[in-house]
């Protein structure tokens, strides 16, 4: 069955070749979706015809948001570490541990229940693609069931064995690093397609980080890496030079960090949910974008320091505390999250793209900053299939 979306205020098509600037911004347009895929673009009074039909009424549609860095694998929750942390005690990397403690005692119904949760969440917020990390079971088989329950709802797996040290290695951190490139590498490679390492103080320095992410890639798995997040460290450079296809978090950059962004292929890919959560420092993300960088924004949606499923709400943060031009941010958390993922086939709305789209109960995509913490989403298509 084919679909038009017809009578579109305000269409992003994130092609510059259909419409105006970045955006690719169309005015009075319409849209055609032949079964899971965007077949035709351009003017309402020029679209072709097609089996159904749904009136937009001047609102505007937007691809849906890819969501490039997220940890919904987990059970329980630390309220008690985030009422603690409002009243003054510091983030540390630390709390990780108590979420590995609950999801290990968790069943896999129950960690799936909770993922799918979340999931279903994301959607209602206009998120269609979404990256899905392990890191809270920190054993062999815990991180593998992790990855098999994520497995079953998202291709975009990511190995995070390398999280934090494991309690049992606690005093032994080569060991679990030894643990990690190994034995729990061999059994979580078929689940994933990413490796992911948290590289910084009270996780993992450059060279545990190095030895984690080359022995992910001669698995086959694609490099993405925790950089720079609670101080300047060596994280960027390395996803850099290992051709990582995201550094994420970002938040700690010397000029010789971003300029190795700007020149690489690596995205910088801000998480401004974990700040909002933690009360640290704000990203600049005008200064990367200045320098040429090329920049995603993610929830980092995790139960310890960024326990938010929603795009816009980081779109609006984004905006309003890194420097972002609401135009820029809603670029940064549609094609940048495909760009982060290496994806040409979602974060666009152009022939061919998968049919991933959300309608605003807005007139622009704009009101998702200048109407932040308003429930904006009337209808969202995922893969041309109605889903909210």
């Amino acid at each position: 069955m084919s679909l038009l979306i017809g009578n579109i205020g305000s269409l992003v098509t994130n092609d510059p070749a259909l419409g105006e600037g970045p955006l690719g911004l169309l005015s009075d347009a319409a849209v055609v979706v032949d079964g899971d895929t965007v077949a035709w673009v351009g003017p309402a009074e020029k679209a072709p015809a097609a089996d159904e039909s749904v009136d937009a009424a001047g609102r505007a549609l937007l691809p849906g948001f890819v969501d490039s860095h997220s940890h919904l694998v987990f059970a329980g929750d630390r309220t008690a570490e985030f009422n603690a942390r409002m009243s003054g005690r510091a983030y540390e990397a630390g709390g990780i541990r108590t979420t590995v403690a609950a999801t290990r005692a968790a069943s896999d119904a129950e960690l799936n229940a909770n993922l799918t949760r979340y999931l279903a969440e994301m959607l209602r917020q206009g998120t269609t693609t979404v990256e899905v990390k392990s890191g809270y079971g920190l054993s062999t088989a815990d991180e593998a069931r992790s990855l098999r329950i994520a497995a079953g709802h998202t291709e975009e797996t990511t190995y995070l064995g390398a999280h934090v040290v494991g309690p049992e290695f606690a005093d032994d951190p080569a060991g679990y690093v030894e643990l990690v490139t190994g034995e729990m590498l061999e059994a979580c490679a078929p689940y994933a397609r990413w490796v992911d390492v948290f590289c910084e103080r009270g996780a993992f320095d450059g060279e545990q980080a190095r030895a984690v992410l080359t022995a992910g890639m001669a698995k086959g798995l694609r490099p993405r890496v925790h950089a720079n997040q609670l101080s300047p460290g060596p994280g960027v450079q390395l996803a850099v030079e290992l051709g990582a296809a995201s550094a994420d978090h970002c938040t700690h950059l010397t000029d010789r960090d971003v300029a190795a962004l700007a020149d690489g292929g690596t995205v910088a890919t801000l998480l401004p949910g974990a700040e909002f959560s933690t009360r640290a420092p704000y990203p600049d993300a005008r200064r990367l974008l200045d320098a040429g960088a090329r920049v995603a924004l993610s929830t980092d949606c995790n139960p310890g320091s960024s326990f938010t499923s929603s795009m816009p709400f980081c779109l609006a943060v984004a905006v309003r505390e890194m420097g972002m031009t609401p135009d820029e941010a809603v670029h940064a958390a549609t094609a940048g999250g495909a760009l982060a993922l290496r994806r040409t086939d979602v974060g666009r709305i152009s022939p061919g793209a998968r049919a991933d789209l959300q309608l605003l109960d807005a007139p622009s995509h704009v009101h998702l900053a200048y109407r932040p913490g308003v429930p904006l989403t009337a209808a969202v298509w995922q893969g041309g299939v109605r889903k909210a």
